[in-house]
């Protein structure tokens, strides 16, 4: 059973900080440099300094990020710059976002769900982590003792989306309203009524989870408890530690958006380019190119326009720094062939993904990307196109594959098989932002 339910969140004391947008920051792992020194001089409250705090050159184990970001939290929750919900509620939260020239709306519930082994079934990953963000991850946890970001996860909701599931909820005035710096709104509705937050947990007492962001933090979450457990023999099975913050939403929500991460390769050597050139022209067609538009958002516009109507005719990706300032469309020869053969050890329905194609084939047998840790070492990502053009234009990169989306419907199909896609496959649209609410996990006050 999906064990939900409400908890006391910690919330920003808006009689101090005034705007809640200027405290509000994207989760931790689509934030850049750049972007922290931003938030950072937003407000001396944003919550970049508990979520992604800065390195210093003098940082030591007794001060550290980590450590600044306990005392920090201490400080505010001392000065009532944070405080606590005085009962347990669940948080509905509606995504104002503008999208393909329109504007879109969608609903989701931020609640606490129990931790469980992720090989046990009823809460399912999809996607494969990477070492260096869960040490980053738990070394936080360790130190706050608090989820600062949800999880994003999704469920079949049989006809049931979250608005009609709190249908009496009135929506006439939230409790937390913010925007962020991509034009997105959030607003915010505390429920804590008992009756309400029961059928809340009883309708999800059935349903499977599915983690669609955030696996890196379920899995800290899942080490913390580890931890605590073995700290604290005589735990009951209701401590904080024995639950996660998330964000659920329904996987059949028409509103659910989610683009494709699109690869920057970088570090290549020797004759990759003759290596790469010889593969590609044995195993895909590769002779259509798209020259650029006017500028670069149009472009990239274009090129992902292409791609997402042609993946509806099957497997394609876009390959840029081949062939100049062009777009190279590859199409495999033989696709159910490419497919059973390279792909022979990888099981349906991941063989199935155009990712995999790049992560089992190009990046390994043509490029010598063939380990995890050349991975992590030669392969960056991103879900904004232009800045994956832009990297190879500046010279920072070598390559840049731009990919189609894979339907949501995939993804649930891996996650169901008990199977996991490569690192950062998908990005769901819009994230739930850092700061809305935190779960604090010591239970005293």
């Amino acid at each position: 059973m999906a064990d939900v339910q409400p908890f006391r969140g910690l919330r920003y004391n808006l009689e101090r900080i005034g705007d809640l947008s200027t405290v509000i920051t994207p989760p931790y792992d689509v934030i850049s440099l750049e972007q922290q020194r931003l938030y950072y001089s937003k407000s001396q409250y944003n919550v970049i300094r508990l979520e992604f705090g800065q390195e210093l050159a003098t940082d030591s184990a007794e001060n550290n990020q980590y450590t600044r970001a306990a005392t920090t939290m201490e400080s505010w929750l001392q000065d009532s710059i944070l405080i606590r919900e005085k009962r347990p509620a669940f948080y509905l939260v509606e995504h104002c976002f503008p999208f393909q020239n329109g504007l879109r709306s969608r609903f989701s519930l931020i609640a606490c769900i129990r931790l469980e082994e992720l090989n046990n079934g009823q809460i399912r990953p999809h996607e494969m982590t990477m070492r260096g963000p869960a040490i980053d991850r738990f070394h936080l946890l360790q130190s706050c003792r608090a989820n600062f970001s949800p999880v994003m996860g999704l469920f079949r909701s049989e006809g049931r989306g979250v608005r009609a599931l709190l249908g009496e909820v009135p929506l006439d005035r939230p409790a937390l309203s913010a925007v962020d710096d991509s034009g997105v709104a959030y607003h915010v509705w505390v429920v804590s009524d008992e009756k309400t937050t029961a059928r809340v947990t009883q309708f999800f007492a059935d349903k499977t989870v599915y983690i669609a962001d955030g696996h890196h933090r379920y899995e800290t979450a899942l080490a913390y408890q580890k931890e605590q457990r073995s700290a604290h023999s005589a735990y009951k099975g209701d401590e904080g530690f024995n639950f996660v913050m998330m964000t659920l939403t329904d996987a059949e929500d028409p509103e659910l958006v989610m683009f494709p991460t699109h690869r920057l390769v970088r570090g290549l050597h020797g004759e990759w380019t003759a290596r790469l050139e010889e593969g590609l022209s044995t195993y895909f067609y590769s002779g259509e190119l798209l020259p650029p538009l006017n500028t670069p958002g149009e472009t990239v516009a274009s090129w992902l326009d292409i791609l997402e109507r042609r993946r509806e005719r099957g497997t394609i990706l876009g390959l840029y720094g081949l062939r100049g300032q062009q777009l190279c469309l590859l199409m495999p020869r033989d696709e159910v062939t490419l497919r059973d053969t390279v792909l022979l050890d990888w099981p349906s329905p991941v063989k199935d993904l155009d990712v995999s194609l790049l992560h089992g084939m190009i990046l390994p047998w043509m490029l010598g990307i063939d380990s995890a840790e050349k991975e992590e070492s030669y392969v960056e990502y991103t879900r904004d196109g232009v800045e994956a053009i832009s990297g190879v234009d500046s010279g920072a990169y070598q390559l840049a594959f731009l990919l189609a989306p894979a339907p949501i419907s995939s993804v649930l199909a891996v996650a169901d098989a008990g199977l996991r896609m490569p690192p950062k496959s998908t990005y769901f649209y819009p994230k739930t932002p850092t700061g809305l609410v935190i779960n604090p996990l010591w239970d005293d006050e």
